[in-house]
């Protein structure tokens, strides 16, 4: 219960945090490169940086009693001549990503997957992370204080008809933990800290500016800067955004993985924002149900009266 109540507090918190994270005003660069000469580019440098670079390895093989399981990157040269760089380790994949019309890479370590829920790509996320530019200059790091993210983000109509989006993060960071899983379960302290399992997801995630901030100077990060982010994630919350009863996933009606653009009412709100997704004034919840079990809910099958 003490964890419930825990959560709850870090879910409301998540919406400033989160909001602020994706949309804080940046310097755009006017007018913007093309994204594809820029996903080359960018990918000719994380590749370099793959190249050049190890995790510790070694200590996630062999850990002390007191290691921490946090990744760390680091360059290979003098003492460290002899590591095993990133680009060869077999816990690295590659996921294709098409955004803004082009292919992009996001690179990911996957030091260890996860034992616990897999997130789907609107739930939300607790974790901790360290967020740095391929100079290693840290922009970001929450390691000790993890925190939510929302994966897809949701719409909110204003009091003057205006809709907005809030809670979302860049693609490539959503792209990558999707990748990962939770922890099994947890403990909580005497002194209500609580305790993972020690069987969460832990690696890096490497993003192509294009899939992070592109053209928008953010604090100390520049125009069309690569990402890394290295992660551990601990919670997945399924997420149902507008509280209809149907979880936010299964309202991309298309199944295209971006549910903003399922409105079945064509009201301006997305299906996963909108509590009557169909508009006829009945919410989605009072209307679940699938009485001629063909895969579409009742409230938007035509074969189904009322």
């Amino acid at each position: 219960m003490r964890l419930n109540k825990i959560l709850v507090i870090c879910l409301a918190a998540f919406l400033v945090f989160s909001c602020n994270k994706d949309d804080d005003n940046g310097v755009e660069v006017d007018p913007p490169r093309d994204r594809g000469e820029v996903a080359i580019e960018d990918d000719q440098e994380i590749i370099e940086y793959l190249n050049t670079h190890f995790y510790n390895y070694e200590e996630f093989e062999n850990p002390s009693e007191d290691f921490d399981y946090v990744v760390r990157l680091d360059t290979i040269t003098g003492d460290n001549s002899d590591k095993t760089p990133l680009i060869d380790s077999d816990k690295l994949m590659t996921k294709t990503v098409n955004y803004g019309g082009v292919d992009q890479q996001v690179y990911i370590l996957k030091v260890r997957e996860g034992e616990g829920q897999k997130p789907a790509f609107t739930d939300s996320t607790l974790v901790a992370y360290r967020g740095q530019l391929l100079n290693s200059t840290v922009f970001d790091s929450n390691l000790k204080s993890p925190v939510w993210f929302n994966l897809s983000g949701f719409e909110v109509r204003g009091s003057n008809g205006a809709i907005g989006t809030v809670g979302n993060v860049i693609k490539g960071f959503s792209e990558g933990l999707e990748e990962f899983r939770a922890a099994t379960g947890y403990e909580v302290q005497a002194d209500n800290t609580i305790q993972w399992n020690n069987d969460y997801g832990i690696g890096a995630i490497f993003i192509p500016s294009g899939l992070g901030y592109f053209s928008s100077s953010r604090g100390s990060i520049p125009a069309y800067s690569p990402l890394i982010f290295t992660i551990s994630m601990y919670h997945v919350n399924e997420a149902d955004h507008d509280g209809d009863g149907v979880p936010s996933y299964m309202e991309d009606l298309d199944g295209d993985g971006d549910p903003f653009n399922d409105d079945t009412d064509g009201d301006g709100l997305s299906n996963h924002s909108d509590p009557d997704d169909d508009g006829d004034g009945k919410p989605t919840k009072e209307e679940l149900g699938d009485k001629n079990d063909d895969g579409i809910p009742d409230y938007l099958d035509p074969d189904i009266f009322e």
